[in-house]
């Protein structure tokens, strides 16, 4: 009769929803898309903390650019990934089922316009007629694009070649380009041979903003909310420590991207690091209520692509907008 009694209890204040009768339900693995990039993402990898505190196996898969973490998407074979402003925005147009959830970092000097030595090139105005490499559909192609733009080169004045970081690297060894647009660590093997003429920094000066952003399947976001929650406390535990500790976290980080402790260091200040309740501000993510500012830079991101000829359409605000899912970060600053 106990027995019967605590259930017929249990079950009464579970209709009141004061209890809940099961938990939510975790998957057997998650799948975790990232790249080799210093930030808050790469800290909590390297501290093994995904693991340890999401409670699910975890696998990881790393990409080279966000196009082919958006393919990846397209194919489900993702969870959670991460990816450049430019190919997210690319992927809300072509309608890929996934949210933007987090902004993992907003990029700096961390990618750079970098140019041989015996280039000789000293300006953006001298680049017509040399060879640029560039992930298309990446943040740095958008912001080659547009730094081109701003000083009144065609892009056709330039041959531009599309390349993936590794393969970046090994052209500029062979000397079959004359400069690339490129993020760390490739950018700084670049700078062996060469010098920067400008960067993300001084374009996001100018209005041209880009940023690597979290994104989560949005099947896997409704049935497993939770976890999303607890993925967003790593990236704010992540930032806590390297805010508090550098040195210590920057060693972890180095490990984690193939270079030494004052290197990662030097990478990771190189990008803007943003903690939870500045991502829910106005100027970011927003609010569910009223989404942030991010919405709209991915818009302008694909009005630029359109005008470019890089994607057919872009569609409205309000399906970036829709896109945008701050409710994660809220629920992770409320707990």
């Amino acid at each position: 009769m106990k027995i019967l009694h605590i259930l017929a209890v249990a079950a009464a204040l579970s209709v009141l929803g004061v209890v809940s009768l099961t938990a939510e339900s975790k998957p057997d693995a998650i799948t975790i898309g990232f790249q080799v990039i210093p930030n808050d993402e790469i800290l909590a990898k390297a501290q093994g903390w995904y693991e340890k505190e999401l409670g699910v196996k975890v696998n990881f898969k790393q990409f080279d650019s966000g196009r082919d973490v958006n393919t990846a998407f397209a194919s489900g074979s993702l969870d959670f990934g991460l990816a450049g402003s430019t190919p997210t925005a690319v992927g809300i147009s072509r309608g890929l089922s996934y949210q933007v959830f987090w902004i993992h970092d907003v990029i700096g000097a961390a990618e750079s316009l970098a140019v041989k030595n015996k280039a000789n090139i000293n300006t953006l105005a001298d680049l017509k007629g040399k060879k640029v490499a560039v992930p298309f559909g990446s943040t740095t192609h958008y912001s080659l694009l547009s730094a081109l733009k701003l000083e009144g080169i065609k892009a056709s004045d330039v041959t531009i070649l599309d390349l993936q970081p590794p393969d970046i690297y090994a052209a500029w060894q062979r000397g079959d380009i004359d400069a690339a647009y490129v993020w760390q660590p490739t950018l700084g093997k670049l700078l062996a041979d060469g010098k920067i003429i400008t960067d993300s920094a001084v374009l996001a000066s100018k209005g041209i903003v880009t940023a690597d952003i979290g994104l989560v399947s949005i099947a896997f976001a409704k049935k497993y909310p939770a976890l999303v929650t607890k993925y967003v406390k790593l990236q704010e535990k992540a930032y806590q420590l390297f805010n508090s500790t550098p040195t210590p976290a920057s060693e972890a980080i180095g490990k984690a991207i193939g270079t030494d402790g004052p290197e990662a260091l030097k990478e990771a200040k190189e990008l803007v690091w943003l903690p939870l309740k500045t991502q829910i501000s106005p100027a970011y993510l927003g609010s569910s209520s009223k989404k942030g500012d991010l919405a709209k830079t991915l818009k302008a991101t694909a009005d630029f692509l359109v005008e470019q000829k890089t994607i057919d359409s872009a569609p409205a605000l309000s399906v970036f907008e829709a896109a945008v899912n701050p409710k994660f970060a809220e629920d992770a600053a409320k707990s």
